[in-house]
């Protein structure tokens, strides 16, 4: 899949990159000095955290979100795969019009991208790439190090303000004043939302829920209590199982860019379902 110019793209990159030299060029310099023994753990400990956002942030965009492959064939008879999902309406199997072609379990229809993605949460115009089957943790984990870098530099913007205003350098501050502006105005609300959203995110993975299983959950839930029965997540296989599935099984995986380990493995999903039939409401053009 072919991908050109993204602006969103570059507005991340660029502030990514202001945000880093301002943290180690102005905060921790001004702070502590950058030859100085505090001033060098910081500056590599600040330069790594942005080393593995950045890291994870190019391999969000340049990984294929995973694709469905053009042999598969639904086959409800085979006991080996006990789920299959069905439209709400009619009760056909899921069919993909535009691809021409079946749609597994999870997979949804992107009008961005032009295909179907497996295991689709969402397409983010951030990343100028849908984030699905193949690259939901490495997206997971570039948040999670955004959130770090974020919550660490704007310690440094405080601490190297106090500083100055201890010694007393009105000369030096207005110097600086610009860089200290723009990352505050940068740094404060970046450090609400990326929060916000890997609460959001951690919540799903706890479930093993995708964004787009989160809102059709809701109807679902509503149409099952509403019946007088109780709605269960058809995928949820436990909290830890859940969050084992997404991030790997060893936790020294889990804040590596690598997302090879995660496999639909027809035996885990047995004990959700006997030869039944999961029913989802489903929407052909899907975009975050």
């Amino acid at each position: 899949m072919k991908r050109g110019f993204s602006f969103s793209v570059t507005v991340v990159v660029s502030a990514i990159v202001f945000i880093y030299f301002c943290t180690v060029f102005v905060f921790i310099d001004r702070w502590f000095g950058l030859m100085t023994s505090p001033g060098i753990m910081n500056a590599i400990a600040f330069t790594g955290v942005a080393f593995m956002c950045v890291l994870n942030y190019a391999y969000a965009i340049l990984a294929d979100p995973g694709r469905v492959p053009s042999s598969f064939m639904p086959d409800i008879e085979d006991p080996e795969v006990p789920i299959h999902e069905i439209k709400r309406k009619g009760g056909d199997l899921r069919f993909c019009q535009k691809c021409s072609c079946f749609k597994p379990p999870r997979a949804h229809h992107c009008r961005v991208c032009k295909r179907c993605i497996l295991r689709m949460d969402h397409h983010c115009n951030w990343i100028n790439n849908c984030v699905g089957h193949a690259n939901y943790k490495v997206f997971f984990v570039f948040v999670v190090y955004a959130v770090i870098a974020c919550i660490y530099s704007l310690i440094l913007l405080v601490g190297s303000l106090m500083n100055d205003s201890q010694n007393d350098k009105q000369h030096s501050a207005d110097t600086f004043r610009v860089a200290y502006v723009i990352s505050g105005l940068l740094l404060v609300p970046l450090s609400v939302a990326l929060s916000v959203l890997l609460g959001w995110h951690i919540y799903l993975i706890l479930q093993n829920k995708t964004t787009i299983e989160y809102h059709e959950g809701v109807r679902a839930m509503w149409l099952t209590e509403k019946g007088g029965t109780v709605y269960k997540h058809p995928y949820d296989l436990g909290a830890y199982e859940n969050l084992t599935t997404v991030l790997g099984p060893s936790i020294f995986c889990w804040i590596c860019p690598f997302s090879r380990h995660i496999v639909i493995l027809p035996h885990r999903c047995r004990h959700l379902a006997k030869k039944t039939i999961t029913v989802v409401t489903t929407t052909d053009n899907r975009q975050g």
